[in-house]
């Protein structure tokens, strides 16, 4: 029966339904299906209920956790909800500084992404607020408005805007789906942005550790003044500043201390010094800024440093972003064309480097488990667009407070409403106390957490793995710390686009074929694009995901003369991996064992040279080969082509390999 008469029924049944009506009341007509509302359209209206209420509770993950939240969880939510919030008071006080506008905007940037990430985030462990590149990248915008100097109210109406905007950015992405272009600016361009914005972050903060004045803009700009400056350094606010610095990369090695980690047999004292020593660890900005705040509020008859200032108190107004600005003292009116052609570019970055950071942390805590990127990118905009009504700079999340919240024992995305309300707090009754926090503090706060930022240990990996790859790598960082972030992370990113375009037209492997007395074939699937996909920290996780597609095909795969470190680290993910000696070939090798459709017993893939396993090795100079083995062989060009990882099935007895082409 056709969907149509489902619905409507048969036509004689319809004709018959309308010969009767003649002489029915009203009220007895039969259902048509047309205009009456009756059981068939409220089953209708059930089965609409029924097919959404799957979609609501996947958009809206509050839904599936809240029915079985419980006290052990209100517990690790609290603790964990309170640690953040002592890590991000400071910090978003810090990052309002970098971001050009006045530091109570950087508190209230630290608790609406909260609740609303509450609502709507998929990942426990993330929490929302300013951060270092969000910083930056929004200082960068601020200034290319050129409001005058000192005014503050046209850079924050403007910061406010770009919030919004990020936010309607991000949803609109959400809804067209277009997240995965993400996906072609590549791990090394990410890495590289990284690295450089945290290179400009440190450098525009060492004006505020030595107590300077001066007006620069660019990383060389910047270096030039402050040697030409150096002169001017206050001497007190350099001590302070250092002293900080020291003080809190010593608190952040303390909980690395074997001594500090918990062991079991530890005593209840033991356990209670250690819960001290890790929450001292983690809540070392506070108390650096607590500590030097305290000393600048004794010295403020004398003035030895230069401190934050006013801060206004209360709770944000709550208002629509404002879509036009007044600058230079009132005798400029700049309407949201002129702010976009000024900002330009920056409308689609600050989006897009939102969406990058948020879901790497993401993926970073997921514990190994797929993440849904839509309901990331859900979350990040409506929390940039909420924020902006209530006076927020551009938010995404943040790494160092997400490990914070992890670490802490976290348990749900409710932790994030302690942390919020602790922010709250913090506005309502402390906001007085601010005024005495140092400059040099906050710049030592910063400087010590965007340091870590700099990822100088990718740079050998991809050098062994794909060296090619060093190309996107540098021409990202230079350019993004010699001529501007945004340009930078763009061009690094066709780059890339580049590179990629470069290996698929250029393959060097052909596929051959090996007579057997059977006969028949077989087929291939390549193994080294799943490895160079991955840098080499990511590489057990990807056998390991590759040893469970074999699995699933009833198949067994061995690894054979594999080294030490690598035996190490394949065997913390694959407990029962199973390695093979072939003394006759001491290439690593991936020896893949195929269970036959008769017969209970797997029998492996033969080849008649030798009787050995159908096998494939990784060829010297390629990056997979570099991967597995830790490094690349001295004599690599010497030695002749070897035969490329696969993966065989042999729906006969002929298995086929894959060999690397000469050129």
């Amino acid at each position: 029966m056709s969907s149509y008469q489902e619905f409507y029924g048969s036509e004689d049944e319809s004709r018959d339904a309308l010969n009767r009506s003649s002489s029915t009341p009203f009220h007895e007509i039969p259902d048509l299906g047309v205009g009456v509302e009756t059981g068939n359209n409220r089953s209708w209206q059930q089965r609409l209920g029924k097919s959404c209420k799957p979609f609501v509770k996947k958009r809206v993950p509050i839904l599936q956790w809240a029915p079985k939240y419980n006290v052990e969880c209100l517990q690790g939510d609290v603790l964990a909800g309170f640690t953040v919030g002592l890590t991000v008071i400071p910090q978003g006080i810090a990052y309002a500084v970098v971001s050009g506008v006045e530091p109570t905007y950087g508190l209230y940037s630290s608790f609406i992404g909260c609740f609303v990430y509450m609502l709507f985030g998929s990942c426990k462990d993330v929490t929302i607020g300013p951060t270092a590149i969000m910083s930056i990248m929004t200082h960068e915008y601020l200034k290319a408005l050129d409001c005058g100097e000192g005014e503050t109210v046209g850079p924050t109406q403007v910061a406010v805007m770009l919030t919004f905007i990020t936010g309607i950015v991000i949803l609109l992405a959400t809804v067209l789906r277009i997240g995965f272009l993400v996906t072609f600016i590549g791990r090394t361009v990410i890495s590289a942005f990284t690295s450089a914005a945290a290179v400009t972050i440190a450098t525009s903060q060492i004006k505020g550790l030595l107590g300077l004045s001066f007006e620069a803009e660019g990383f060389i700009q910047t270096w030039k003044a402050i040697f030409q400056h150096i002169s001017e350094t206050r001497y007190q606010d350099a001590v302070l500043g250092i002293v900080c610095c020291i003080a809190l990369l010593l608190l952040k090695s303390m909980r690395e201390l074997n001594a500090a980690k918990p062991r079991e047999g530890d005593s209840t004292k033991q356990r209670i010094l250690k819960k001290a020593i890790f929450f001292v660890s983690v809540g070392r900005n506070a108390i650096i800024v607590i500590i030097s705040t305290g000393i600048a509020y004794g010295l403020r008859e004398s003035e030895p440093f230069k401190i934050t200032g006013d801060i206004t108190a209360g709770f944000p107004k709550v208002s629509v972003p404002s879509f036009s600005v007044t600058c230079n003292n009132g005798t400029e009116d700049l309407d949201f064309t002129e702010i976009a052609s000024r900002v330009s570019i920056g409308l689609f970055i600050l989006p897009l480097i939102a969406v990058i950071e948020n879901i790497a942390i993401a993926s970073a805590f997921a514990g190994g488990k797929a993440i849904d990127a839509t309901q990331e990118m859900l979350a990040l905009g409506l929390c940039n667009v909420t924020g902006s009504f209530f006076q927020s700079i551009p938010t995404t999340g943040s790494f160092s407070r997400t490990a914070v919240n992890a670490t802490s024992g976290v348990k749900t995305q409710a932790g994030g409403l302690t942390t919020g309300l602790l922010v709250i707090l913090a506005l309502l009754f402390l906001t007085p106390a601010f005024k005495y926090i140092p400059k040099a503090s906050l710049s030592a706060v910063i400087i010590c957490a965007v340091i870590f930022m700099i990822e100088y240990h990718d740079v050998l990996p991809i050098w062994r793995t794909y060296k090619l790859d060093q190309v996107p790598l540098w021409t990202t960082f230079l350019l993004c710390v010699f001529w501007a972030l945004e340009w930078g992370i763009l061009v690094g990113a066709l780059v890339n686009i580049c590179v990629l375009l470069y290996l698929q037209a250029t393959p060097d492997v052909v596929v051959s074929l090996r007579e057997t007395s059977e006969g028949g074939s077989s087929y291939v699937t390549e193994v080294r694009g799943i490895l160079n996909k991955v840098i080499l920290n990511e590489i057990p996780t990807a056998i390991k995901n590759l040893c469970k597609e074999f699995s699933a095909r009833s198949q067994k795969i061995a690894f054979a003369n594999m080294r030490g470190h690598v035996r190490t680290s394949l065997l913390a993910l694959i407990p029962n991996l199973e390695e093979i000696s072939l003394p006759a070939d001491p290439l690593a090798q991936v020896v893949v064992q195929d269970t036959p459709s008769v017969g209970n017993s797997p029998q492996p893939l033969l080849s008649h040279e030798h009787d050995r396993p159908a096998q494939a090795s990784l060829p010297v100079d390629a990056p997979a080969r570099d991967t597995v083995q830790g490094g690349a062989s001295e004599d690599a060009d010497a030695r002749p082509p070897e035969e490329v990882p696969l993966m065989a099935s042999s729906s006969d007895d002929r298995p086929a390999v894959i060999k690397k082409a000469d050129h």
